[in-house]
Order: C-alpha cells, then sequence, then structure tokens
C-alpha cells in the first residue's frame, strides 16, 4: 500500500480513505477487548501521525508539528475516538447478553486478586471515556439502547 499512500497523483483525500478502509481495520483488530492506557493512548495517537506523515512525504526530521500535518491532511485525530466508539458498542452488546462474557467484562467473578496493583478493566476506561460517573451506571445504561447510543454520540462529539 505504500506506493499508492504516498503517490502525489492522487489526492490526499482518496490516499486518506484507503488508509481507513485498508489499514486501519488491520490496526484495531481486536480493539473491543483492548484496555487503553495513556501510554497505549500515546503510542496510537502516534502511529496514526506516523500514517499521515508517511502519506504526505513529510521527513521526521523535518520540523513541522503535529497540528500542522494535520492540517495539510485536512483531518483531525480520529483514531482513539473511533477504537472508543467500538469498544463501547461491544460492551453494550455483551451487558445485554447476560452470560458469562459479562462477568468476565464487569470483573466479577469469585476469587482472590493477584497480588500488587490491579489490572485496569475495560469498564473503568469506558466509564472515564464516557464520564457515566460510576460503571453501574454505565451498565444500567447499556440496558436502554436509545440512552446509550447518545451517551456514545455525545462522547464522540466531545473529542475524548
Amino acid at each position: 500500500m505504500k506506493t499508492v499512500l504516498t503517490n502525489k497523483n492522487i489526492s490526499i483525500r482518496t490516499r486518506r480513505r484507503a488508509l481507513e478502509c485498508y489499514i486501519e481495520p488491520i490496526l484495531m483488530y481486536g480493539c473491543e477487548a483492548w484496555t487503553i492506557s495513556k501510554q497505549t493512548q500515546k503510542k496510537l495517537e502516534a502511529t496514526e501521525m506516523w500514517f499521515l506523515r508517511r502519506m504526505l512525504r513529510i521527513s521526521w526530521t523535518a520540523k513541522k508539528t503535529n497540528d500542522t500535518v494535520l492540517e495539510e491532511a485536512h483531518t483531525t485525530r480520529l483514531l482513539i475516538s473511533k477504537i472508543r466508539k467500538r469498544q463501547a458498542t461491544f460492551f453494550s452488546h455483551v451487558m445485554r447478553r447476560e452470560k458469562l462474557e459479562n462477568l468476565v467484562t464487569t470483573g466479577m467473578l469469585e476469587g482472590k486478586c493477584s497480588r500488587g496493583k490491579q489490572r485496569e478493566k475495560l469498564i473503568e476506561g469506558l466509564t472515564d471515556w464516557l464520564k457515566a460517573g460510576k460503571s453501574l451506571e454505565a451498565i444500567e445504561a447499556t440496558k436502554d439502547r436509545k440512552k446509550w447510543r447518545t451517551m456514545i454520540a455525545n462522547a464522540v462529539k466531545q473529542g475524548t
């Protein structure tokens, strides 16, 4: 895909569309189950900017800020919000099923916790993104599809 994405004869809009259709699905494979920490988020944002810089043939030694690169590409950062949206739809699907996946996703399995700092759960990352307050509020909101969709739409609009 390098020859297509870096071809100056193809418009930037078409190249961006090719990136979204062919590269991003490979990058986001299985993202519904990821827990995105600050470090992971930074790496994903850096990857997104790397793709744009390669498409525009901007060298990494060129002193261009990410904002100017985004302006040249006529776009904004969308990767994290796409991933969060996919996670939210997957999460609501799992919560409505009320099977074993529900228990695993919420972390409400019986047994002892392991030593050390506990890993962040998917639900904790989603409640922060949706600004739902508590995780129980998010779980209850999944039962009402209309309310859940508006929560997701509001979070995507805020761009966090």
